[in-house]
């Protein structure tokens, strides 16, 4: 029994190591939007795309993570393994918002952008709607963004 519970916190502990170095090796830029500015981690290959927020147990009020994609496209989110409830702004190549969806945590529920998008900015739920955020508010800040890879 001793032995199961090191080797879970030794996976525990390597767990919190990975998404420690995910997080500090993304660029990060701010964004402002509506009465508030974000500051973004930029996810901008599939790989970080991919990993996102996932396993983070909480995330400060004035940080996000901005999703940034090669080309506009139809694309949907989810939250498997993200434990920290979410919303999402989709926002297309000009930087405005096209709709904003609320994310349960660790859901596989599909989030998707009602048009081709360009971005997806993600924040700890209700905080586009605290500043004034909705559907046509300019994203002020995403040109500093790295290009989207695939």
């Amino acid at each position: 029994m001793k032995l199961w519970r090191r080797k879970c916190l030794a996976a525990l502990g390597l767990a919190l190591l990975v998404a420690s170095v995910q997080a500090a090796s993304l660029p990060i830029i701010r964004v402002s939007m509506g009465s508030g500015a974000l500051d973004v981690e930029v996810a901008s290959n599939k790989a970080e795309r991919s990993l996102g927020l996932m396993n983070r147990t909480a995330m400060p009020e004035s940080r996000g993570m901005l999703f940034v994609y090669p080309a506009p496209a139809y694309f949907c989110m989810w939250m498997k393994n993200t434990k920290i409830p979410l919303s999402v702004a989709f926002v297309d190549a000009q930087g405005r918002v096209i709709n904003i969806e609320d994310m349960a945590p660790q859901t596989e529920q599909n989030h998707c952008t009602q048009r081709n998008a360009t971005y997806a900015l993600e924040a700890n739920q209700g905080w586009f709607a605290r500043h004034g955020v909705t559907a046509g508010t300019q994203i002020i800040g995403l040109e500093k963004a790295p290009q989207g890879q695939y």
